[in-house]
């Protein structure tokens, strides 16, 4: 009944996603306190006082058309909130022009993708990658190419990128910090990045998903991407910065250095609303204008990334402290990384194989839990450690 495509797509599905519901069987058998559920980036903090505050006066708000329909890019005073944060952050004149109200990042995304491709034209992921870009640019006609990073920095290849361009080269997908890595690409590569890409023969955008770009840990700094980029469309969401992943509230940024910028951003616009998104949700909007510069306590993600890679380097694991983001990335002591998540599933551990990001040797877990989850994980951990002889 269903499209054959569909059904495939189906059946191969999201390792995350998989992980997630045997977590949930694990727990309706053995209950919620006897399961390490680390598969899911699902942000456990609530949110800041100042989205609360809004979010109640804005309830209770008796101004007509509040809920009403508005531009598909979203209200102008929204999006001029939106602009002048970017136009602190990165130094350029970002305007309420060049920004467009988005169901999410994930919608950012499908936006510009739908804008930017024809059918059979190519868009660079660099590996270890959300598995779903694959979907977002298959959505559109796309071929997705993939890269993959340095096994050893986890940072993206120049030289393999620039061996991947081709004359079909639309356009490549960044994410710093990196969701699985925790990596934060560093300004001098992202330069260095727009050097090889503006000396191709055509124009090729690059598409910043930024979901993370404000909790960086250790004194870090995410460099701005429209600072160093000239070809690049910021494609975000306030779902990790201020815990909000339910509200699919985001947003995307076309820079005014990009080519055809004007262009650019009314077909963002018009795929908006013809995606049938129409526009971004309305009450969550002035939620954010209201609240643009608050986020969450990130000392407490901090906290918990610590306490969970002490647990994992005292049992033998193999691991780099992430720069940012939500994620512990350590090396599979089984090659089989799959074999390895399935084998901490009977400790009743869940985690993500890195080959669920198209990156196989590691595997993926989110320390966004409660600090007794980790806590109480660690004797589990110690046992899948003595099984793979690691201690």
């Amino acid at each position: 009944m269903i499209a054959r495509k569909i059904a495939d797509q189906m059946g191969r599905g999201s390792m995350i996603r998989k992980m997630f519901e045997e977590g949930n069987r694990l727990k309706a058998l053995y209950g919620a306190d006897q399961v390490y559920d680390f598969s899911l980036g699902n942000p456990d903090l609530e949110p800041p006082r100042a989205v609360q505050e809004a979010l109640c006066r804005l309830v209770l708000d008796k101004r007509p058309g509040l809920h009403s329909y508005m531009s598909n890019a979203g209200h102008e005073s929204v999006r001029q909130a939106v602009a002048g944060r970017y136009s602190r952050l990165s130094g350029l004149p970002v305007t309420a022009g060049q920004v467009c109200m988005t169901v999410g990042a994930a919608g950012a995304l499908n936006n510009m993708l739908k804008a930017l491709l024809d059918p059979g034209d190519e868009v660079i992921l660099l590996s270890p990658f959300f598995f779903e870009y694959l979907s977002y640019i298959d959505n559109h006609g796309g071929v997705a190419v993939e890269v993959p990073c340095d096994r050893d920095t986890l940072l993206p290849d120049l030289a393999a990128i620039r061996r991947a361009l081709t004359g079909r080269t639309k356009a490549i997908i960044i994410n710093s910090p990196n969701n699985p890595s925790g990596m934060i690409y560093p300004e001098w590569l992202l330069r260095e990045l727009d050097d090889l890409l503006r000396a191709q023969d055509h124009v090729i955008t690059v598409l910043s998903d930024e979901p993370y770009a404000e909790l960086a840990y250790d004194g870090n700094q995410v460099p701005s991407t429209l600072a160093c980029l000239s070809q690049v469309v910021v494609c975000t969401s306030w779902s990790k910065t201020l815990s909000l992943p339910g509200e699919r509230i985001g947003c995307l940024i076309v820079s005014p250095r990009c080519q055809d910028h004007g262009l650019l951003i009314q077909a963002a616009v018009y795929c908006n609303r013809v995606l049938g998104y129409v526009n971004a949700p309305a009450l969550f909007q002035r939620v954010i204008e209201e609240a643009i510069d608050a986020k969450v306590d990130i000392s407490q993600y901090e906290k918990r990334r610590d306490m969970l890679a002490d647990v994992l380097l005292e049992a033998g694991f193999k691991l780099e402290k992430p720069q940012g983001g939500l994620y512990l990335f350590p090396h599979s002591p089984d090659p089989d990384d799959v074999a390895f998540a399935a084998a901490c599933a009977r400790h009743r551990v869940l985690l993500v194989p890195g080959s669920g990001f198209h990156f196989p040797g590691y595997v993926r877990l989110c320390f966004a839990v409660k600090e007794s989850v980790i806590q109480n994980s660690a004797a589990a951990f110690q046992a899948i450690a003595r099984e793979y002889g690691l201690c």
